[in-house]
């Protein structure tokens, strides 16, 4: 690192790290609470990151609103959150990658790295992952957050915290394009335009795809699509989908439709509006278990389907993206919270989708940078 342990330490004391820190718990349902507990200690590759900016995803609304996403259980307290960025504090004897003062985003999920899938480059399916947030695994509604070094990517100055918390949505999106093998002169579908709809939008863009059809039923988050890169947009409260895909397309269908929302009859609308050979990718988790699907029709045509579960191999991606400043990202962050604010931030988050597309919460008080 080509600095002496001593140097290390001298600049640590600069950071002035506490003994305690704020921590944002979930004490219930709809219920959050404020407390003091001790800032971790980091040894070995793990680092120290003084929490800057922390992003509030659908899930953390979930498990607020209802306790649990499919089998998986809040174990009171939790703390949530796992879109986040912030700076080095502290690192281990055995760190290399990162010195204090570092700014870096943080990949929420670390792996194994030793199983078949983490060797297969699949990491995302490793069966010990520790992801932030998901329990019973603790997030970064926190001032400190201790993270293994090999989870954790450099931020270039030009892009603020906020934008870096992004990269964890747009990963999404990225490792979707990547299974859908979405290429340059595809004609798509989005649909569902929360954050990560949106950003699933803005990486099928960078791929290449030339004409994006987005939909949803939010006049706001339909503007925010045609910013991201949709050529389209359908409010299907007033117009149908499917009409538009006939018309864009000659009523051949689309190359792709990339699903977002989980809701099941947007599931079971999209087989039909896939041309031959095209394909289904399913990104948004539905309420319920077992959707039906035309499965006849899917082998007439063809279709491939894919399923995403979060991503491999995406941050640096990511963080180039948003860096390049080709998309107006900082449009999407629309709400601003501190950690004492963290009860009025989810609420924010649960109820006001037609005026909010990315709330942002701030763990320590200087950080207020705002785009």
């Amino acid at each position: 690192m080509g600095k002496t342990m001593l140097e290390v330490q001298e600049k640590e004391r600069e950071h002035h790290i506490p003994q305690t820190m704020s921590a944002g718990f979930l004490d219930r349902v709809l219920e959050v609470g404020i407390r003091q507990i001790p800032v971790p200690q980091v040894s070995g590759t793990e680092v120290l990151v003084k929490v800057m900016a922390v992003g509030v995803c659908g899930s953390d609304v979930h498990y607020y609103a209802h306790g649990k996403i499919g089998n998986r259980m809040v174990q009171y307290p939790h703390i949530q959150g796992h879109e986040c960025a912030g700076i080095v504090v502290s690192v281990g004897e055995r760190v290399k990658r990162f010195r204090v003062g570092d700014r870096v985003a943080i990949e929420p999920g670390t792996t194994c790295m030793s199983c078949r899938w983490c060797k297969e480059g699949r990491y995302n399916l490793c069966p010990e992952v520790q992801f932030l947030s998901t329990p019973p695994v603790k997030g970064a509604f926190v001032q400190y957050l201790k993270h293994r070094e090999d989870f954790l990517f450099p931020l270039p100055d030009s892009l603020s915290f906020e934008q870096a918390t992004l990269a964890e949505p747009l990963s999404v999106g990225i490792h979707a394009v990547r299974r859908g093998r979405i290429k340059p002169g595809d004609t798509v579908a989005v649909f569902g335009m929360g954050p990560v709809g949106l950003l699933t939008v803005m990486a099928a863009k960078a791929f290449g795809a030339t004409t994006i059809i987005a939909s949803d039923v939010e006049p706001l988050r339909l503007a925010a699509a045609t910013k991201m890169g949709a050529t389209h947009v359908v409010d299907i409260t007033k117009q149908s989908v499917d009409d538009v895909i006939a018309g864009v397309t000659g009523g051949e269908g689309v190359d792709a439709i990339l699903e977002t929302s989980g809701n099941e009859k947007a599931l079971q609308s999209a087989v039909p509006l896939i041309k031959r050979g095209g394909a289904l990718v399913v990104i948004g988790f539905p309420a319920a278990e077992e959707v039906p699907l035309n499965i006849t029709l899917m082998l007439q045509k063809e279709i491939d389907m894919y399923a995403v579960y979060r991503y491999t191999n995406t941050y640096p991606q990511a963080i180039a993206l948003l860096a390049e400043g080709a998309f107006p990202t900082s449009e999407l962050l629309t709400d601003f919270y501190s950690l004492d604010q963290l009860q009025q931030a989810m609420e924010q988050a649960r109820t006001n989708k037609s005026g909010s597309l990315k709330v942002i919460v701030y763990p320590n008080p200087s950080s207020n940078d705002q785009p």
